[in-house]
């Protein structure tokens, strides 16, 4: 017989091909070829935005447009505002990187072949960037450990040189000593000689940065607005300098263009254009965001490195950019990708006010539950119309979070108030879902009602990561483009949401097969769901969820021993979440083996290499961190006091809220304690830290206040001197809906 550890290594070892070719992950081909083999020119042009670009004021900008692949460019780096600098570096280094202590200026004149540079001589024709050793040392040092120089270094390794034409230039092609091969101060100075000798050359256009630069700030510090004429002009100043180099450079030669940093304070969706072979006229997208129309800066190095025939190291961690051929007309895409952007900027400015006023005004309702408790004298109308009114209310509380991802269905970005039509079509979609909760007989069980939102709640997530996450996308309660944390999948606010619906759908659903006593019914339902959940959250194709993973099979498990009446010790709960390590693991590792690795695949790339203990360190670091994002934290306390004072403390019936429930549903207990769990867990797992668990309360909280009124509510009648009605009867009885 086989030792145990031997079954185990061939029972892993088969699921790992068995899932390799179901699944159709395939291993990354290694690119042994030595030498650049392509032309690339990078054209920068900080702070381009689509609706700059116009058939008659941008006849170049136009035309490349017109002939080429085009989307939206998240410029994100470390800071929320992109500086030109910020933006030529992360271009250098294939990783987000910035200009330390530095101000949002015009990048640094480089040193010229004559002038002192405490990097060694400057080489003939060529330049070196101004202050590289310090900034090279600071990105070493940041979280995100960016190589700057590592796309110059890459080409002088193939046998190539880099050429620089503008200072910004010189940051985003110099070696890891900041060096470039050739120097040009703009682009009308750049000889068909000079375009055909270097395989990769960046162009700096400041046109539009400089105009801004130009126009000063006021006594306060603030950045004064550029007039439409003035914005236009410099559009137009920076067209003729891309149509220079659009005509000056060689047959065969791939233009990428980026409008790769920001021009105030405000962050924007830039331009982004590749023309070329392989580039066909239509939008574009890369495997870092899936979405149509949409691309990251960091996503430009890889592109190059592809290009010129050069392997992607991990360092680099953005994805080629790749056609999407349209027959959409040129206006109508340009038109198309104004539309993200104003997305984009409609949502930045509700999306955190949306967490203040959605607990904001889970803390009224609380209020309201309280004075609704205290007030419960009078005739049995009074109190029934109470109970039920502040019940309504409370499934409205819980049917908000998952309304606020129905509400991207409509383009409410597009009216002319876009605000109050985001808050309308929320309120619209909650009350529906609500509507459905309270419409049947089913209005009369404790549990169905909440059953109806969580089940339309995670159908909806699950259903949406699995499609293409469109929803995730500027969604109050999902990611943006601006932020670029993340762009498909499971952000750590739709994760908390999902799995705390999974909980509880799980839970609730378990309800009738626990009252027959059929158990084994009741567990098949937690597994199977639970799979499910776990699939959906952690496969790189779904939600692609490393830290949920790690939340959901600990709770799923935990819940699978309630509803089997077996005891959760510390002990099986650290087996679980053992479990839930390894299943996240292997995940990870098949993810490592495809052509196109997620941030899964890193992790496990990282492992391998022994560096994964600092991505640990920096995400656990960041959830110590979310304990200052007062408004979440402010939430959780007021929902844990919620909980003790108003669901937990016994009412002048001698029940409190949680005990009625508990009473009258064998599934609320274990509902309750595996949608904490799943909460805390996460919170820990994730570096969203504290948000993760105020989100699972804002769902989880009302869901159980309106379970509690509904008790009471049954409880009342049944406490009532006139005789009930034969379906109260059996409903305080059972506890099941009297329908």
């Amino acid at each position: 017989m086989m030792p145990r550890g031997t079954k185990i290594a061939v029972f892993l070892a088969t699921l790992a091909t068995v899932l390799t070719g179901v699944l159709g992950w395939s291993p990354a081909q290694a690119d042994t070829r030595a030498q650049a083999t392509g032309r690339v020119v990078i054209i920068g042009v900080p702070g381009l935005m689509w609706s700059d670009i116009s058939q008659q004021n941008t006849p170049a900008l136009w035309g490349l447009t017109a002939g080429g692949s085009a989307a939206g460019l998240s410029v994100r780096t470390t800071r929320v505002n992109t500086c030109p600098t910020d933006g030529w570096l992360t271009v250098s280094a294939g990783q987000r990187s910035r200009l330390p202590h530095g101000d949002c200026a015009l990048p640094s004149a480089p040193i010229l072949p004559g002038q002192d540079s405490p990097t060694g001589p400057v080489p003939k024709d060529g330049a070196i960037a101004a202050g590289w050793p310090a900034i090279k040392s600071d990105n070493a040092g940041t979280n995100y450990h960016a190589e700057i120089g590592l796309l110059g270094d890459a080409v002088h390794k193939a046998g190539g040189c880099t050429m620089a034409v503008g200072p910004g230039a010189v940051f985003g092609v110099g070696n890891g000593g900041g060096r470039v091969d050739r120097y040009v101060e703009s682009p009308d100075k750049v000889t068909a000689a000079d375009w055909a000798r270097c395989p990769l050359a960046a162009v700096d256009v400041d046109d539009l940065f400089r105009a801004y630069i130009d126009a000063g700030v006021d006594p306060h510090g603030d950045q004064i607005p550029l007039s439409d004429e003035g914005r236009a002009d410099a559009a137009a100043d920076a067209d003729r300098r891309v149509g220079q180099v659009v005509t000056g450079v060689p047959q065969g030669t791939t233009i990428l263009l980026a409008g790769l940093s920001d021009t105030g304070l405000n962050p924007h969706l830039r331009v982004a254009v590749a023309k070329g072979d392989g580039y066909e006229p239509g939008f574009m997208t890369s495997s870092a965001t899936r979405q149509e129309g949409l691309v990251t800066l960091t996503d430009v190095t890889a592109t190059a490195m592809k290009l010129l025939g050069l392997p992607q190291p991990k360092q680099v961690v953005g994805s080629v950019w790749t056609a999407q051929p349209s027959k959409v007309s040129t206006q109508d895409r340009v038109d198309a990708l104004v539309d993200e952007d104003v997305a984009a900027q409609a949502i930045r400015t509700v999306q955190t006010s949306f967490y203040w006023v959605l607990f904001a005004t889970q803390l009224v309702l609380y209020g309201i539950a309280v004075l609704a408790l205290r007030r419960l004298g009078g005739d049995r109308r009074s109190r029934a119309r109470i109970l039920g009114g502040t019940r309504v209310i409370a499934l409205l509380g819980g049917a908000a979070p998952g309304a606020s991802f129905l509400a991207g269905l409509l383009p409410w970005w597009r009216a002319e108030h876009p605000t109050p039509v985001l808050i309308c079509t929320v309120l619209g979609f909650a009350g529906l879902l609500t509507g459905v909760a309270l419409a049947g007989p089913w209005r009369r069980s404790v549990v169905v009602p909440g059953l109806v939102i969580t089940g339309v709640t995670g159908a909806v997530l699950a259903l949406d990561v699995m499609t293409g996450s469109n929803l995730q996308l500027n969604t109050l309660m999902g990611y943006t483009a601006l932020v670029a944390g993340r762009f498909y999948g499971f952000g750590n606010q739709a994760f908390s949401l999902f799995a705390v619906a999974a909980i509880l759908t799980a839970a609730w659903l378990t309800e009738y097969p626990l009252r027959r006593r059929r158990k084994a019914i009741a567990v098949g339902i937690v597994a199977v769901i639970g799979v499910f959940a776990v699939l959906v959250d952690g496969l790189p194709a779904f939600g692609s969820d490393f830290g949920g993973v790690l939340a959901i099979v600990p709770a799923f498990a935990m819940l699978g021993l309630m509803v089997a009446g077996q005891r959760v010790s510390a002990l099986r709960l650290g087996v679980f979440f053992v479990v839930g390590a390894a299943i996240v693991l292997f995940i990870s590792y098949l993810n490592a083996q495809s052509a196109n690795p997620t941030h899964l695949g890193r992790f496990w790339q990282d492992l391998m290499d022994g560096d994964a203990w600092g991505i640990v360190t920096r995400k656990f670091n960041a959830m110590l961190n979310s304990l200052g994002y007062w408004p979440y934290t402010l939430a959780v306390a007021a929902a844990v006091v919620f909980l003790f004072f108003v669901l937990a403390r016994p009412t002048r019936w001698r029940v409190s809220l949680l005990q009625g429930a508990y009473k009258h549903s064998l599934s609320m207990r274990p509902a309750l304690i595996c949608a904490l769990a799943v909460g805390v867990i996460g919170t820990l797992a994730n570096d969203s830290g504290v948000v993760v668990l105020s989100v699972a309360f804002s769902l989880a909280t009302p869901l159980m206040l309106a379970a509690g009124l509904r008790s009471l509510e049954i409880d009342l009648r049944n406490a009532d001197t006139s005789p009930p009605e034969p379906s109260e009867s059996r409903e305080a009885s059972t506890g099941s809906p009297s329908a």
